[in-house]
């Protein structure tokens, strides 16, 4: 376990994450955004925000009721903290609704509500009120005699004030199906405006018939709706048995996950005070628990799927995939990778080459056996159904299969019962360590020999994230680093035996203790009067004792250059502590997701790609890869990246000490975008590729040498 040996400036990584979040709102102001990618972008801003309060304010909440003393004083402080910001970031999401709105105006797409809607679209929306809403509502008529109901986290309500024509009010509440059905409904033109693209939201279609919810019950004057929604705390309770019983075990924490003890309630800030005072003592809420007004909508996460239905130049255009000729000129997949190793970066490259390599082990009569580690899998995933065609074709498959990945669990456990039922081995991984790593190890019968071929990866063998989480992925026939591959999953089998790792670093084994190692061997340099330099990036860094040698490091003379895409717990510039540590954070288009760790190393660098964050977690409760990239042509490519993303001048923000988020200054530079400078690099790269195949006397290192 890390050690704290002083007293470290640090950022709280939980007000860092809403620093992150906050980056992510300003992708929804940013004006040369296009508006229905802005739109998306608060789609994206709640859905984190929701997942925030799941996880890391519940854990805050949790921690300040177990806490005595002073520590509890703090972290009380915290949540204090933690509601000011999310304050303050709510009042800047509604303004940018606001405005999104009324561009979305300007371009002819009305969001518009009940109130708004003429003879002929009521006479549409009540149509598909009967047919289509309807029946998939479940009213509860809230009384003193009843119990509130348990409500699901992640779903939205209505409370519904009735008023009785003998002048009595009634309570209930109404979910909203919008998990069932689309949020978002285009309904027909105005008759005298046929250029106008009219949406109305499914709240509002309730709202439009909401007598007839109660029709036959009540004999009603006046019904009123008011959203809200319950976040609940997403910590699942399970034993430390990973047997086949973990999967009912799971199986059964996810459903009191849906009814966790809430910990915050998002209102309509226009409900009456008697409807808020019910709630608030019904769920039970108490002093540790976010009680927040809003505005009339909630759940706008459901952007994220905002539909256009303008001009195309109100979305992003079009980036790849890009194919690998070195790759598509080859009778297979395995002659590439055996003639050298291959780095590819999503989604700027194409997924399918990772795809390709399992479904081509599948049918190869020559492979004998497939192993792979699966954390987030998708709900239709090839690679999932390519696992199964191998045990088909009489292959050894085992599969890792890590069902407690948070929010995909459900989609685990299926495939999890799928694969058993095709045949194919399946492992739930370790008590206590959840298997995070990026793995696919195939062996291939070749003649007398048996070789192995490798995938070592920063990201999810996921087809749907790959199109917009940016991830590495290395390829290679390296058979010591096949073997150290091996041995991951042998250690991940039998827990009890020890291997040594000759080129990889395996958290929770020997990643913390890499790591520290390669940090100090740049303060020795520094030291000596050498070249001393670090270039990270990573999606989190929090990690204390990584911290301290970071402060050490940068305190002996150590260039310290960090991307980081969410938490950082590292102050950059504090005089005399890290005056030689810089950190920008980059927020675009696409997910920044891939981990690279360069360290110097005295004028010769040595790169590593990793599935590990700087995150203790990381380091020590999950099992992690970090592997060496030893190819010159992927190194110049990965440091071709990394440059190229800290001249980024459009979307790059300066984390400084306070985490304010300050764009970098441009000057009189020109425009540089990073996401859209390495699309055209790796464009032409394929391009550069292509020739160089076609003339073979460029030489072995043809690519480069076109370079």
């Amino acid at each position: 376990m890390p050690t704290r040996h002083k007293t470290l400036p640090l950022y709280p990584k939980e007000l860092s994450w809403l620093s992150f979040n906050a980056r992510v709102l300003q992708e929804a102001e940013d004006p040369e955004v296009p508006l229905i990618e802005r739109v998306r972008f608060m789609g994206i801003f709640s859905n984190n925000l929701d997942e925030f309060y799941r996880v890391r304010y519940a854990e805050v909440r949790r921690l300040a009721a177990f806490a005595k003393g002073r520590e509890k004083a703090r972290w009380e402080k915290l949540l204090d903290d933690i509601r000011d910001a999310v304050g303050d970031l709510q009042m800047r999401f509604d303004r940018v609704y606001r405005t999104c709105l009324a561009q979305l105006r300007t371009n002819n797409i009305y969001l518009v509500d009940e109130r708004q809607l003429d003879a002929q679209q009521r006479d549409f929306v009540r149509q598909y009120f009967f047919g289509r809403v309807m029946p998939e509502l479940a009213p509860i008529i809230i009384s003193d005699a009843t119990a509130m109901p348990q409500l699901e986290d992640g779903s939205i309500y209505f409370a519904v004030r009735i008023q009785l024509r003998n002048q009595s009010i009634r309570y209930a509440i109404v979910n909203i199906p919008s998990d069932r059905l689309p949020r978002f409904i285009v309904v027909p033109s105005p008759a005298t405006q046929s250029n106008r693209q009219v949406i109305v939201v499914l709240d509002n279609v309730i709202r439009a018939c909401l007598p007839q919810v109660f029709q036959g019950v009540f004999d009603i004057e006046r019904a009123e709706a008011f959203t809200f929604k319950i976040t609940r705390d997403a910590e699942l309770e399970l034993g430390e048995g990973i047997t086949q019983s973990l999967v009912d075990a799971l199986s059964s924490s996810l459903k009191k996950r849906k009814l966790g003890d809430p910990v915050r309630l998002v209102y309509d800030r226009r409900m009456p005070n008697d409807m808020l005072d019910i709630m608030v003592k019904r769920f039970r809420l108490g002093s540790y628990d976010n009680v927040l007004p809003g505005a009339r909508y909630h759940n706008s996460k459901d952007f994220m799927e905002f539909p256009n239905l303008g001009a195309r130049s109100l979305e992003h255009r079009p980036i790849g995939p890009l194919m690998v000729p070195r790759i598509d000129r080859q009778a297979n997949i395995f002659a590439a990778i055996a003639e050298r190793d291959i780095l590819l970066n999503y989604p700027y490259h194409s997924f399918r080459y990772t795809e390709q390599l399992i479904s081509a082990a599948a049918i190869d009569p020559a492979v004998r056996a497939i192993q792979v580690t699966l954390y987030r899998v998708a709900r239709n995933s090839h690679i999932g159904n390519s696992l199964i065609c191998a045990a088909l074709n009489g292959k050894e498959v085992f599969a890792i299969i890590e069902l407690r990945a948070r929010f995909d669990e459900a989609a685990n456990i299926d495939w999890a019962k799928r694969l058993t039922e095709a045949g194919v081995h399946v492992v739930f991984g370790i008590p206590g360590l959840k298997v995070h790593s990026k793995l696919i190890l195939i062996s291939r019968q070749e003649g007398a020999q048996l070789r192995r071929y490798v995938h070592i990866g920063t990201g999810n063998f996921n087809e749907k994230t790959a199109r917009f989480y940016t991830d590495l992925a290395l390829f290679t026939a390296n058979q010591e680093i096949a073997e150290d591959v091996h041995h991951v999953f042998d250690f991940i089998r039998h827990t009890y035996r020890r291997h040594k790792f000759r080129h990889l670093a395996v958290s929770p084994l020997t990643n913390r203790s890499t790591f520290l190692r390669l940090i100090h061997a740049e303060v020795l340099n520094a030291r000596a009067g050498k070249p001393a330099t670090i270039f990270l990036k990573c999606n989190n860094l929090v990690d204390e004792e990584l911290i301290d040698r970071f402060y050490e490091a940068s305190q002996a003379g150590v260039r310290i250059r960090v991307i980081v895409r969410g938490m950082c717990s590292l102050l950059a510039g504090v005089a005399g502590v890290s005056d030689n540590i810089e950190i920008i954070s980059i927020v675009d288009r696409f997910l920044e997701h891939s981990r690279v760790y360069v360290f110097g190393n005295g004028g010769e660098p040595r790169y590593f790609i990793s599935s590990a964050d700087l995150m203790t977690r990381n380091l020590d409760h999950r099992v992690e890869v970090t592997a060496p990239v030893y190819d010159k042509l992927a190194q110049r490519r990965l440091q071709r990246l990394l440059e190229t993303q800290w001249a980024d001048n459009v979307k790059a923000r300066v984390l400084s000490a306070d985490q304010d988020n300050g764009y970098r200054d441009r000057g009189h530079k020109r425009r540089l975008r990073s996401q859209e400078v390495l699309a055209r690099y790796y464009a032409d790269d394929q391009r550069r590729e292509t020739l160089a195949l076609e003339q073979p006397e460029a030489g072995e290192d043809g690519v480069a040498k076109a370079q």
